[in-house]
């Protein structure tokens, strides 16, 4: 069932994480390691499961970096996706129903199809100031 899952890494740093849509794994799957700032799974319930009524503890927690997680809803995405020393790894076409997991390195998007993406991030986000562009690669 792995098989649908592309992880994308420079050395031992784990940048991005592809997950296709279509098939869902049987039972509760975590594709992210532990200590990883943003985790992403699929979690599997039968009917008549339930989640108890619960709060999270409000936890600190130092988290370095902005990780986010992008889901196609619609369209044909084509997206790139760098190291940290902006060298070009992977050049890829995201679907409706793919999920990309962002949590290193660079990355940039050309729209193909017109596209509606679902994008899930840490915050605070204090705004575009937080972004640096990569030279040569402006879109």
């Amino acid at each position: 069932m792995m098989d649908h899952i592309e992880r994308i890494t420079s050395g031992d740093q784990l940048l991005a994480m592809i997950i296709r849509g279509g098939d869902y794994p049987a039972e509760t799957t975590f594709y992210t390691p532990p200590e990883s700032t943003m985790q992403v799974g699929h979690v599997v319930y039968q009917v008549g499961g339930q989640i108890a009524p619960h709060k999270h503890i409000p936890l600190e927690r130092n988290i370095v970096g902005t990780a986010e997680t992008l889901i196609v809803r619609q369209g044909k995405v084509e997206v790139e996706l760098f190291d940290d020393a902006e060298n070009l790894l992977v050049r890829t076409i995201l679907l409706e129903g793919d999920v990309i997991l962002l949590l290193g390195g660079a990355h940039g998007f050309r729209m193909l199809e017109d596209a509606v993406l679902l994008e899930i991030k840490q915050g605070p986000y204090t705004g575009l100031h937080e972004k640096e562009h990569i030279r040569g690669h402006d879109r």
